[in-house]
């Protein structure tokens, strides 16, 4: 009898599969788990001692947020710098840090921002991408924003802007009035300040080379 081809043996596939599917299955709870652990959000403790988490925790407001460089990643990177005012304050506890950030996050969602907007990759592409809005020199202290809003600080002109954009028409495509309330755009400047502190590998691609926000300048 003519022996039989190994490719043909129906116990070699069943066997392989079995060793692919466990294989697989390992490799899949693994990157779960990896995965996990870096989205997981950091707390007030971190930022205190200088370790900056891939999501930071809420209390990252009451700090300076810039975009810069890492040569060895290849591409901008958040880097939280020293305490900075946020509405007057830079002492925001995380339940009061938190707490506006889960307005804003309530906010965004209630206004269905991604209708016109994308943020973290999600939304749509007929207005600006939002993920690193808060560090688009535009609302900086030299940008067009503060100026057109006639506020002193990136965040008062951030919530002037949402409160009243039908005001400062600024795009072809402008921003209608939602109706946003002063609590709510104070909710939204401080969820947007947060999403420009994660550690988003880069993305938006090349938005300090095309916004000139390197630097958080």
């Amino acid at each position: 009898m003519a022996n039989k081809s190994v490719w043909s043996d129906n116990r070699f596939w069943q066997r392989s599969a079995t060793w692919v599917t466990g294989f697989a299955s390992i490799l899949l709870i693994w990157l779960t788990l990896d995965t996990s652990a870096q989205i997981s959000m950091g707390n007030d403790e971190d930022l205190k001692n200088g370790v900056q988490k891939r999501v930071p925790g809420p209390t990252v407001i009451n700090y300076k947020i810039t975009y810069e460089m890492d040569a060895k990643r290849g591409h901008e990177v958040p880097v939280i710098g020293e305490k900075e005012k946020f509405f007057g304050r830079d002492d925001y506890s995380e339940e009061e840090a938190g707490a506006l950030l889960h307005l804003g996050k309530l906010g965004e969602q209630a206004k269905n921002c991604m209708d016109c907007h994308t943020i973290l990759g999600n939304g749509a592409y007929y207005a600006p991408d939002l993920t690193k809005a808060w560090i688009d020199p535009a609302w900086g202290p030299e940008g067009a924003m503060q100026a057109l809003t006639g506020k002193n600080t990136k965040e008062e002109a951030m919530a002037e802007f949402l409160q009243h954009p039908d005001q400062y028409p600024t795009h072809a495509r402008m921003m209608p009035d939602l109706g946003i309330t002063a609590k709510e755009a104070k909710g939204l400047v401080a969820f947007l300040k947060h999403m420009s502190s994660i550690d988003t590998n880069g993305f938006p691609r090349n938005f300090g080379k095309m916004q000139g926000a390197v630097n958080g300048k």
